[in-house]
């Protein structure tokens, strides 16, 4: 099956951690957070993968080669300017146009079982099925109705947005899409997936959330970082 890694970031909140190391590159108990990534994606079965470059493009490049040191074939898609999350996709529309596939940021770790998120998306012919967990407040928020339909997604959400929205359920930063979800986003400039795309697919009925039921942790500080260290000391993933 085929996957995203999105890996174009700047990584800045990271501070001097990211001057020289793209974010998915930086150590983890002596191995970057891709390799978890894409170890973790090939353990599910996601072993065509498409890694997005832009910062240090090389540092990426030269550690996952080909992708076989992971059972995987890596396909890489460099951006002469950061494209978002969502505009990296539509970059590689030709490469998703057989059926679902899987986005994950590039700093996201978990140990999500991907076959129950698969499963869902199945389930409801989705047009995208999105990973989510239990946060008092973020900048994406889920607000999920009957059989895990998403029925708002609020992303960057005012103060006056989020008057009245009773929802602790937040975008993971891991989704399963399909060729139709690829084909709302616009072509030709920066677009971001949270921002852009999944409210207009809202409307269409076949936006679906599946509960996180693994550990995740989004690296997007060095105190996250610190806190991954102690999971991964604790075996919460692999």
């Amino acid at each position: 099956m085929k996957a995203m890694v999105l890996c174009a970031g700047f990584g800045t909140r990271l501070g001097a951690l990211t001057q020289e190391t793209p974010k998915p590159m930086l150590p983890l108990g002596g191995r970057p957070i891709l390799d978890y990534i894409l170890r973790h994606l090939v353990h599910h079965g996601f072993d065509d993968i498409v890694v997005n470059l832009h910062f240090r493009p090389e540092v990426i490049r030269t550690y996952c080669g080909d992708g076989s040191r992971f059972g995987a074939r890596i396909t890489y898609s460099f951006e002469e300017q950061p494209l978002g999350t969502a505009g990296a996709v539509r970059k590689m529309a030709a490469h998703f146009r057989d059926g679902p596939f899987l986005v994950q940021y590039g700093d996201v770790l978990t140990a999500q079982d991907f076959h129950a998120l698969l499963a869902v998306h199945e389930k409801h012919n989705a047009l995208a099925t999105v990973l989510t967990h239990q946060r008092a407040r973020s900048n994406s928020v889920v607000v999920v109705g009957e059989d895990n339909r998403v029925e708002r997604f609020l992303e960057r959400p005012s103060e006056e947005d989020r008057r009245g929205v009773l929802s602790d359920r937040v975008f993971s930063g891991i989704l399963i899409g399909t060729p139709e979800l690829v084909e709302m986003i616009p072509a030709g400039r920066p677009t971001d997936l949270p921002r852009d795309v999944f409210p207009p697919a809202v409307a269409t009925g076949r936006l679906f959330a599946c509960p996180l039921s693994g550990y995740r942790c989004a690296i997007d500080s060095p105190e996250r970082l610190t806190l991954a260290e102690k999971a991964l000391n604790e075996g919460l993933f692999r």
